[in-house]
């Protein structure tokens, strides 16, 4: 009762207020001020009451002002072990620099529910509302404007923010109806995005507490990955946004040019190494137990933080209407735990009253937890990843395998493969339909088109696939593609260029017969 009339009085208000503002504060600046409401007779021009924001004095930026909007509040979140016994008593706070549980186990970022649940869901739902599309610091981020949800104790002041997150989510009709008889197919595409991966989401929250510690002096002299290509990206850019060195890790050869740019564009210390993800991914982690190097990858759990808010803005885009499916391409596996915990935190907090079933989509060339669901969960191994042109996803040791099987079991999900064929067809198919996806994309599209055959996922259920990175990175791929030049692959949907001489005749020889395979009249 007391959420929703604090809801009918300040719900466009960027924080939360559970305490009233001192007197000392009185003269801050609100977010909005309402316009008084004046008759027809006093202005013939006059509109219903409005809510009009202050325009900040031309001598300040936006992050000057949001000082001036400082509101108290009780959100707190900290570290506990992943799926702990409601009982156990080890926790830490989030400003202690720690990555695993005491057993060596994951850890999760805990929020404090109860503080949370004293708004009820329409409340929240109307507060994200009034945040989108707003400049006012940092709630112009898909990322921030959640940030109750997500690190709630961060002053604003230390968030390092590209307004990332927010992306688009579109209607896929003609891929829809063409290749799968679908009416409600919709694409997530996290790949348009500050560095061109859904990756930004996570990696703001990182950089953000990283920054945040080491103004509290915490012996962090730099932040360092592991990376398949977009991590590298993300953490490179943040890192040079707050001026923070940034060390990146990279299996040698294996990632495109245009993911390898990135980092070294952005000024990072970029070590290429003759191995595979996974060992780079056991060398960082010993040379953080070493170093004062914060490590960024998905073992550090905060990026989950961020990356969840997809799940959110999913709900956001449909009015908060929860579709029947949503499909992941995994790797790492941190993903589709982040997006479990987006659409269960918006089912516990009234948002929502149900979840969405998950399904996480592998590439069959490194395919761990494909694997493991095909044996019932049996003891899960770690494979030797094979090359895929789904470079991102080419892990075959995964850190989240923990957090992705919870996640699974929780939502009904489905693991599902696509072959090296099966995942650039449905790229190039896709992309014949005005889209220009990624080969992850493609991953899970594959995915989405298996369970159409065997009837699992129904023409009439609304389906979100979720493209984790733009196309524009993996142009080589599509090149390779429509050149028929990758060994052993038929490129049935390949559209070469077709070299025509350069006279009149010809051309519209060429023409003529073009136009007549797309209209037998003409």
């Amino acid at each position: 009762m007391a959420a929703s009339c604090m809801l009918r009085s300040s719900f466009l208000s960027p924080n939360p207020h559970l305490h009233q503002q001192s007197p000392a504060k009185s003269n801050r600046a609100s977010f909005f001020t309402p316009i008084k409401a004046t008759s027809s007779s006093d202005d013939a021009n006059s509109k219903s009451p409005q809510l009009q924001k202050h325009r900040r004095p031309a001598d300040e930026n936006i992050r000057e002002e949001a000082r001036r909007d400082i509101s108290s509040h009780n959100f707190s979140a900290r570290y506990v072990p992943f799926n702990a016994d409601p009982n156990s008593s080890e926790w830490y706070p989030l400003d202690e620099i720690i990555y695993r549980s005491r057993s060596g186990g994951l850890l999760d970022v805990q929020h404090d529910m109860d503080a949370l649940k004293k708004f009820d869901g329409q409340y929240w739902r109307s507060l994200f509302d009034s945040r989108v599309g707003k400049t006012t610091w940092p709630y112009g981020s898909g990322v921030w404007s959640k940030k109750e949800w997500v690190l709630p104790e961060i002053d604003s002041d230390d968030i390092i923010s590209a307004f990332e997150g927010n992306s688009n989510l579109f209607w896929a009709e003609r891929y829809g109806k063409q290749f799968l008889g679908m009416n409600d197919l919709w694409v997530k595409h996290c790949g348009i995005s500050h560095t061109g991966s859904f990756k930004d989401l996570g990696m703001t929250v990182l950089v953000s507490q990283v920054n945040r510690l080491r103004k509290m002096h915490k012996p962090v002299v730099g932040v360092g990955c592991a990376s398949t290509g977009d991590t590298s990206a993300a953490l490179s850019a943040y890192c040079a946004s707050a001026g923070i060195p940034s060390i990146v890790f990279l299996p040698a050869n294996k990632i495109s040019m245009a993911q390898l740019v990135q980092p070294i564009a952005n000024g990072a210390f970029v070590l290429s190494i003759d191995t595979d993800f996974d060992g780079c991914m056991q060398l960082i982690r010993e040379v953080t137990a070493e170093l004062p190097i914060y490590l960024a990858n998905s073992l550090n759990s905060l990026r989950l933080e961020g990356q969840k808010t997809a799940a959110i803005e999913i709900l956001q885009q449909f009015e908060w209407e929860v579709p029947d499916w949503v499909i992941v391409p995994g790797g790492n596996l941190g993903n589709i735990y982040a997006f479990y915990k987006g659409f269960h935190m918006c089912k516990e907090l009234g948002l929502v009253d149900r979840i969405p079933r998950l399904v996480c989509a592998q590439a069959a060339n490194a395919n761990p937890l494909y694997v493991h669901y095909k044996s019932g969960w049996k003891d899960f191994k770690p494979v030797k990843a094979n090359t895929t042109f789904a470079s991102a996803i080419q892990i075959g040791d995964p850190v989240s395998i923990d957090r992705a099987v919870f996640a699974l079991k929780k939502s009904n999900g489905i693991v599902e493969e696509a072959t090296e064929e099966e995942l650039m067809d449905a790229m190039a198919q896709a992309d014949s339909t005005g889209m220009f996806i990624c080969p992850h994309t493609g991953v899970a599209l594959t995915a989405l088109s298996k369970l159409r055959k065997a009837g699992v996922i129904a023409p009439t259920d609304r389906t979100v696939v979720v493209s984790t990175a733009h196309g524009l990175k993996f142009t080589q791929s599509k090149v390779d593609y429509h050149s028929k030049e990758i060994k052993n692959m038929e490129c049935r949907f390949a559209n070469p260029p077709v070299q025509v001489k350069a006279d009149f005749g010809s051309v519209m020889d060429v023409l003529k017969k073009y136009l007549l395979s797309k209209n037998s009249k003409f």
